[in-house]
């Protein structure tokens, strides 16, 4: 038996325990990565594409389902269906939906790897942030005040998220910004449950918020880490201490 013949048994053996769907979508995960299909490109007909794969128009259709949902494929009515951008943002965004039914325990886990990509993030903003993008921050910030001012936790939330988002934005590495965009769901409610919970928090965040800032302006790298990793913690302790509380958001 040839070396060829060996380096083919795998992938019978794995396509013949594989469902009728789930050979759709090892295939054109194939097509992908073998440079067939790129992004935006439009897959061929069903009624070509079915008998090429070996799956009935049904398992083909569920296939492109699944792919749709992560985010692989697209489905344009009347046009076909086509191969996203494939974008980070795309693709890691259904974890989101995962973190969203996190409870106790693990909503703190999750809390625990967003610190560790933030921190890392603002390590890395604080070498690659343009001077556009630091004036959006500040001015955010600006909001931010404002809104504690009105008491507006809402306002707070919304201004506590996007200068977070724009920072992992400007790390200049899309697959953190996408992993931290993923992660945010869940936070986003309980950072609201401790802005309600304890009247001295926003005002306590925005200082610290302020001091992450200030080290990326002052292209500290270590110091935008050190401050960005305080600042989660504190969200950490919370949930410790409060862990009922926050899940009930």
């Amino acid at each position: 038996m040839s070396e060829d013949t060996f380096t083919e048994l795998p992938l019978l053996d794995e396509r013949t325990a594989m469902s009728q769907t789930d050979v759709v979508v090892h295939e054109i995960k194939r097509m992908i990565l073998g440079g067939e299909l790129s992004p935006g490109s439009k897959l061929p007909i069903e009624k070509d594409l079915a008998p090429r794969l070996g799956v009935s128009r049904g398992s083909l259709r569920e296939g492109i389902r699944a792919l749709s949902s992560m985010g692989v494929l697209e489905a344009r009515q009347g046009a076909g269906t086509y191969v996203t951008a494939l974008e980070p943002s795309i693709l890691l965004a259904p974890m989101g939906f995962v973190v969203d039914l996190q409870h106790s325990a693990g909503v703190a886990q999750v809390h625990s790897v967003r610190r560790v990509l933030e921190t890392e993030a603002a390590g890395r903003a604080a070498r690659v942030m343009s001077a556009e993008a630091l004036e959006e921050a500040a001015a955010i910030l600006d909001e931010s005040e404002q809104a504690i001012s009105d008491r507006d936790h809402e306002a707070v939330i919304d201004a506590d998220v996007r200068f977070h988002q724009l920072i992992a934005r400007n790390s200049g590495n899309a697959v953190l910004a996408a992993l931290i965009e993923a992660l945010s769901s869940r936070t986003v409610r309980d950072r609201l449950w401790r802005a309600i919970s304890d009247e001295n928090a926003d005002a306590v965040t925005l200082g610290e918020h302020r001091a992450i800032l200030r080290a990326i302006s002052d292209r500290d790298s270590s110091a935008a880490q050190i401050r960005m990793a305080n600042h989660l913690l504190a969200v950490e302790d919370f949930l410790h201490e409060a862990p009922q509380s926050s899940n009930e958001l």
